[in-house]
This record gives C-alpha cells, structure tokens and sequence, in this order.
C-alpha cells in the first residue's frame, strides 16, 4: 500500500524466484547501486521514423529526460542518504548509490538474501516497490535491487559426433561463401558484443584468426556491471566461481571468434555487464552512447517470464529503440528451446529481447545431406529443448508487443485468445550442425545456437555497412525493395523444411513454409543481394 510519503512504482512488480530460497537478511551497511529511469517524451512507435536516422544530440533533444526532473530526483533521494553517482540525460538515467539500509528507507523494497544452485547467494526482494510521493510520475524504474538472473544462453558445447561424420564444421571462408557475403573485412565499422557472464581469452581470437589466415582482430574488453576477466584471473577465481565463468566464456569466444574472422578489421567490443535487470539496462545505455553500426546479443529470457519486471521489459526495449533511432542494428539471437523456450506450461513462449520490435531476430538453421547435395533446414535436434540435450531455434508470437504495422506476415499464435503480436525471428543463419569451427582454451571446439547466428549477421550488417553511404546505412528488412517486394524477402534464401517444437511442452511449435515463417523469419542472407537491395532504397 501507499502511504503518505511513498507511492507504489507502476510496472515494478516482482514474482519470488522460484529457484531460490531465502537465506537471511541483507547487511544494512552493504553499499548498493541502483540504475534509475526517469521519464521523458514518449518514444516513437516501432511504425515511425522508418529509414531514419538521428543524431545523438537530436536524441537528447528531442526525447531525453529534463533536467529539471532529474534535479528533483537527486534532491529528494538526497533526505534518505543516497548519492547521484551519475546523470545521462540522452538515455534518460541516473546511477544512485547508498547503503541498503538508505535503500530500504526510500524504496521500501523489502530486500532479503536468496540462494540458487545455479547462481548462488544473491540480494532478492518481490513485490511492488515505491519511491517517494514527489517523484510520481518522474521515476519509471529502479534497477538493481534485485540481482536475480534475467539472461541465459546455451549451456554446453553443441558440437555432435554423429553430425561430424558427414560434415565439417564451418570455417570463416565456408560461411562467407554460403551466405555469399560482400567482399570486405569490417574496416572502419564497430561492433559490440554484449556479454552476461565470462570472461574474454585473446590468445585464443590469435589462435582462431591465425588458424584461418585472417590478420587478428583489435578487440576490446569493457567492463560495464562486472569484470571483464582474462584467463589468468578467471584460473585464479574460487573453484565454483571459476567454473560459472569458464561455462559462459565458451559462449564469449564464439561469439567474438565468428566476428574476428568474419571482420577482423572492425574495431570489436564486448562489453561485460551482470545478469539481472540493471546489467540489461546499463549494457544498453553504453552501446547508445558508444553507436556502433552493430550490437549483437546472445542472451534472452522468455518475454513472459515472471521474474521480469513490466517496467525492466519496457526501459529495456526503449533504449532498443533509442538505439534504432540512432541507426544501431541490434541482432539478438531468438533463443535454443524452441517453441517452449524453457517456459514448461503447455503454452508457446517467445524470447526477449528479440520479440522487441526494435530488435533483429535471427532464428536458426542447420545443414544436412539430402541425397549428394547438402540442404539448409530449420535447426531442431530432439528433444527440441537445450536441456534434454537437444536444441531447436526459438520463434513465434509475442503477447506483450503488438504487431508493427510495416510486419506485414500471416503468422498465427499457437496460444488461443492471443494477440496479433510481434513475430520473431526475422532472419535467421546457421545454429545447429555441423556448426562452426571453433578455438577454446587452445583447442578445436566446435559449438552453435542461435548464440552463433545472432553475432555472424552483425558482422554481415558491418561488412554491408562499409560499402553503404552514410544515408543508405538504416537497414529495414520489411522496408519495399526497388522490385517492391521487402528487402528480407528478395535478399534471402527461403527455409521451407522443419519446425520448431519443444518437447514435452508444449508440444507443438511453429512449421517453417514457403515465405515469412517463426522459425526462420525471411530465411538466411544473401548477402550480395542485400547490400544491393539496400543500396537501391
């Protein structure tokens, strides 16, 4: 309930992790920083500002906090004892820090010590938490309160033997051939990878360029939320620690191994932020002010995942727009359990943040021989789910983001009493096997999922990119093509074979066929096509 001096946060909401338990109270002394979002003139819908490109400085102008507001916001948090670290007008935040105790007294979030087998112990809380009365209606978020998990990728190696035996991985050249991309090598383009856990291994990106004769990649590793660790201080972390982070770097490098090799000229950044719902936000807020021609995201979680709060998916997805808005093409893998996506409760559920509409979903295939001659199907691999061992290309309807106008497609939700939502992926690329020819830790280690396809469509975009003038580089697949169909559709190579059903549930999934499906989206790229049809517009 409100009171007299607070008022509830609309959209703050949280469900209790159902992985963790309680485990005791939070140390009142403990510092905590907090990423708060303030509100500012409403964003353009995913329908305006199509083809379009702003300036960071017309952002700002035209869609940033006011100052005034965030004057009130330091002023008032000042009484409970907290601290303005930090103001970001253009991406409409602030960074407030304080103890828990000071935390308490101006949120009233009702914080506790949780535990997880997976993450370990954690600072929690659920509910609604409030602000103070005078900010009603100037704060739209609190993040960081919370540390739970709200990003997750593949777990293990996808590499398959019985798979290997009849085809190779794919080397750098091979997907570059199949997916027939521009000649080039990312000169003069930037491209961030965001990162949710591991660690950042260079001698092994010298090893894979090497291995490939490609010159090595100049990469850089940021530190937003959380350390960006080498090897040698990942080998020195505590026993369980060290195993979390080496488990997500065999997700890092290959990500950052298939831009190297596909770019190795661009100037590469990955960026390492924490899990929860303030490493999202921070993360994103970074790559609008660094405005890269490309983001590529490997991490999701379902949209309708209960542990998110309304308000985390909503900030989220506006600085996704503010990032389009800016010309940023954010490429987010649309997750490895298909259909279910992890989500076991007999309904069909899609990942986020590539269910944003402000997002580039990229779906994904895998090769196998028909007869002599290879064929590029949807990528499923029983059970159709990660975590029975198998895998299969997220995709489908989304019930929080309604349908943009411009995705003219005839895909209908699996879920009755659905909304015509957003359908996701809209492209898609090479997930499962033979997958790609990968180093880790020194040594061959083939892997794949859509963490895979995500990153090698923004090293396409990039090389696009280089050889686009400044006024051609806002890329839209739905936008008409000089022959008047979508750009997707006249520059791809349709995937009409397979589905994505996640089993046991929910059982059923979305079939791939002629067109635009929620499996494959346009299908997989073309890319000289691309780049001609771009320039045309």
């Amino acid at each position: 309930m409100a009171s007299k001096t607070h008022v509830l946060l609309p959209g703050s909401k949280r469900a209790k992790d159902p992985a963790a338990i309680r485990v005791g109270e939070i140390d009142p002394k403990e510092k905590i920083v907090v990423t708060i979002a303030l509100a500012g003139p409403n964003l353009p819908s995913a329908d305006e500002y199509i083809g379009q490109t702003l300036t960071p400085a017309e952002l700002a102008q035209k869609f940033g906090a006011s100052q005034e507001n965030a004057d009130k916001v330091a002023k008032s948090l000042k009484k409970f004892g907290l601290k303005v670290e930090e103001v970001s007008l253009g991406t409409r935040s602030m960074t407030v820090s304080g103890t828990a105790k000071a935390m308490e007294a101006a949120f009233e979030p009702g914080m506790a010590m949780m535990h997880s087998v997976r993450d370990g112990e954690y600072r929690g809380r659920q509910g609604t938490i409030k602000i103070p009365a005078e900010l009603k209606g100037i704060v739209t978020g609190v993040f960081g309160l919370d540390q739970r998990r709200m990003a997750r990728r593949k777990l293990n190696s996808a590499a398959s033997a019985s798979h290997a035996a009849t085809l190779s991985p794919l080397a750098p050249a091979d997907l570059e051939q199949r997916y027939n991309f521009p000649p080039g090598d990312g000169e003069g383009q930037s491209i961030v990878i965001a990162e949710f856990g591991g660690g950042y291994f260079a001698d092994d990106v010298a090893a894979y360029c090497n291995k490939f004769q490609r010159p090595v990649a100049d990469v850089k590793a940021v530190a937003i939320d959380a350390p960006a660790y080498t090897l040698q201080q990942t080998l020195a972390l505590p026993p369980q620690q060290r195993r979390l982070v080496l488990g997500d770097a065999v997700e890092v490098m290959m990500d950052v191994e298939i831009v190297a090799g596909l770019c190795p000229k661009a100037s590469i950044s990955v960026y390492f932020s924490t899990f929860d719902q303030r490493g999202w936000v921070d993360l994103l807020n970074r790559v609008i002010t660094a405005k890269p021609v490309a983001l590529s995201c490997s991490w999701g979680l379902a949209e309708d995942d209960p542990s998110w709060s309304a308000n985390a998916v909503a900030t989220i997805d506006d600085r996704l727009n503010a990032a389009r808005l800016l010309g940023i093409t954010t490429c987010v893998s649309s997750g490895d359990d298909g259909s279910g996506d992890q989500v076991d409760d007999g309904k069909a559920h899609i990942d986020f943040p590539s269910s944003s509409p402000n997002a580039l979903g990229v779906g994904g295939t895998m090769l196998k021989m028909s007869g002599p001659n290879v064929q590029e199907v949807t990528w499923w691999e029983s059970p159709g789910q990660r975590a029975g061992g198998g895998g299969a290309t997220g995709g489908g309807v989304s019930t929080v983001f309604s349908r943009p106008a411009w995705q003219k497609v005839k895909v209908k939700s699996l879920n009755s009493g659905s909304i015509d939502g957003r359908v996701a992926p809209d492209i898609a690329a090479l997930s499962g096997p033979p997958f790609y020819d990968l180093i880790f830790l020194g040594k061959d280690a083939p892997n794949g999922g859509t963490s895979a396809s995500a990153p090698l469509w923004a090293a396409l975009i990039a090389r696009i990119s280089a050889k686009l003038p400044a006024s051609k580089q806002q890329r839209f697949l739905y936008q008409s093509g000089g022959n008047g169909q979508p750009v997707g559709k006249g520059s791809s190579r349709d995937i009409t074979v397979g589905n994505n059903t996640s089993n046991p549930d929910p059982g059923k999934g979305y079939k791939a066929g002629a067109g635009f499906d929620a499996v494959t989206g346009w299908g997989v790229p073309d890319g000289v096509k691309l780049l001609n049809s771009l320039a045309t517009i």
